[in-house]
C-alpha cells in the first residue's frame, strides 16, 4: 500500500524514525520489502536521478509495483530523492510517486525558496508531499558533490522563514552527517543542539510540526570495509558513519525520515566479492543474488530496529485506516 510520506510522519513524528532505503534493481526491491514485512515496519523506496536512468524509470516504478502486489500487507512512500525541479515535475506528474524531495540548498536562500514554492504548489495540488533542504552536507552521493569547505549546517533561524514561505512538508537539514562513505572524522557526532533549536523554533512560531530528514545517515561498519578488502576490495579503512545508536534519540527530537543508502551497496559489494572470491569458477549470476537479497533483508530489518520502526506497522495500519 503506497502512501504519502506526510501521513507516515504523523503516526512516527517524535516517537520513530521511518527508515528511508535506495534501490536500484529488483533483488534490492525484493530485500527491501522482506526485511521490513520481517520486522513490521513501515518504510520510504526512495529512487534518485541516477536510480532512474540506470535502466528505465519505468522498469524501477514496474518493479516497485510488482513487490507492492507480492507483498500487500507492507505500506511504504515512494519518494523522489533530491530532485531538481525538471525531475521533481516529471515524477509528480507521473502519477507514481508519493513524495518528492526539490534540493536547491546550493542556491542562495531566497532563490531556494523560490524554486521550493513552485514545486510545493505544484505537488500539493496533486496530493503529493514534498521534502525540501536548507543547509547543505559535505560529500559525494550519484551526481552530488559538496566539498567539505561548502558543507555548512542548517541555520536554525532561518527554518521558521523557510517553511512559512515555501510550505514544505518536512525539512532536509544538514546536522553533521555527510553523504557517501566517509561521514566524520574521530569522534564527531550528530549535532543534537542544531536538531532541537529547529524544532523549537518551529514550536515557538506556532507551526504544525515540520519533521526533519537526515541525509546521509549509513553507519559504515568496518566489519563489512574489512570483509570487502579482505575479498579484494580498496576501501578506506578509517571510513566512519553515523552511530546506529544515535538515530533513534535524534528521532525522539523530531527526525522523522532516516536516509540509508551507503550501507546497503556495502553489504551487495561485500555478498558478490566473496561469493566469486570464494567460487572463481561461478558466473552465474543468480546465486549471489539470491544471497543478497536475503542479507539485504536481515540487513533491513537490523536498521528498523535501530530506528525505532520495527514493530511499528499494525499502529501505522490503524493510524491510516488501512484495511489489507
Amino acid at each position: 500500500m503506497i502512501v504519502t510520506t506526510a501521513d507516515l510522519y504523523k503516526v512516527a513524528y517524535e516517537k520513530f524514525a521511518i527508515g528511508a532505503y535506495n534501490i536500484n534493481n529488483a533483488e534490492q526491491t525484493m530485500g527491501l520489502f522482506r526485511g521490513c514485512i520481517q520486522s513490521k515496519a513501515p518504510f520510504i523506496i526512495q529512487i534518485s536521478k541516477g536510480a532512474r536512468k540506470y535502466t528505465d524509470k519505468r522498469m524501477l516504478e514496474a518493479i516497485i509495483r510488482s513487490a507492492g502486489e507480492i507483498f500487500p500487507e507492507a505500506i511504504y512512500a515512494v519518494h523522489l530523492d533530491h530532485g531538481d525541479e525538471e525531475t521533481c515535475y516529471d515524477c509528480i506528474d507521473s502519477g507514481f510517486y508519493s513524495s518528492v524531495m526539490i534540493d536547491a540548498s546550493h542556491a542562495p536562500f531566497d532563490e531556494n525558496i523560490a524554486i521550493t514554492k513552485r514545486v510545493v504548489d505544484r505537488a500539493h495540488a496533486k496530493g503529493i508531499s514534498v521534502e525540501a533542504e536548507l543547509g547543505q552536507l559535505g560529500g559525494v552521493e550519484e551526481d552530488i558533490v559538496v566539498a567539505e569547505g561548502h558543507a555548512c549546517l542548517t541555520n536554525p533561524d532561518e527554518v521558521v522563514e523557510f517553511i512559512q514561505r515555501t510550505g514544505c512538508d518536512s525539512l532536509a537539514a544538514a546536522i553533521g552527517t555527510s553523504h557517501g562513505a566517509y561521514k566524520f572524522k574521530g569522534q564527531q557526532s550528530l549535532h543534537f543542539d542544531v536538531i532541537e533549536k529547529i524544532r523549537d523554533k518551529v514550536k515557538a512560531a506556532g507551526l504544525p510540526p515540520t519533521p526533519i530528514v537526515m541525509h546521509g545517515s549509513s553507519s559504515v561498519p568496518k566489519s563489512e570495509v574489512e570483509r570487502i578488502n579482505a575479498a579484494g576490495g580498496k576501501l578506506d579503512p578509517s571510513a566512519c558513519g553515523v552511530n546506529e545508536d544515535e538515530y533513534l534519540p535524534a528521532a525522539k527530537l523530531g527526525v522523522t525520515k532516516i536516509n540509508i543508502d551507503t550501507d546497503g551497496r556495502l553489504v551487495w559489494t561485500r555478498v558478490h566479492r566473496e561469493y566469486f572470491r570464494d567460487k572463481p569458477q561461478e558466473f552465474d549470476f543468480r546465486p549471489p543474488g539470491k544471497i543478497f537479497m536475503d542479507e539485504y533483508a536481515t540487513f533491513i530489518a537490523r536498521k528498523n530496529e535501530k530506528l525505532g520502526s520495527a514493530g511499528t506497522l499494525d499502529e501505522v495500519r490503524e493510524s491510516l485506516a488501512v484495511a489489507v
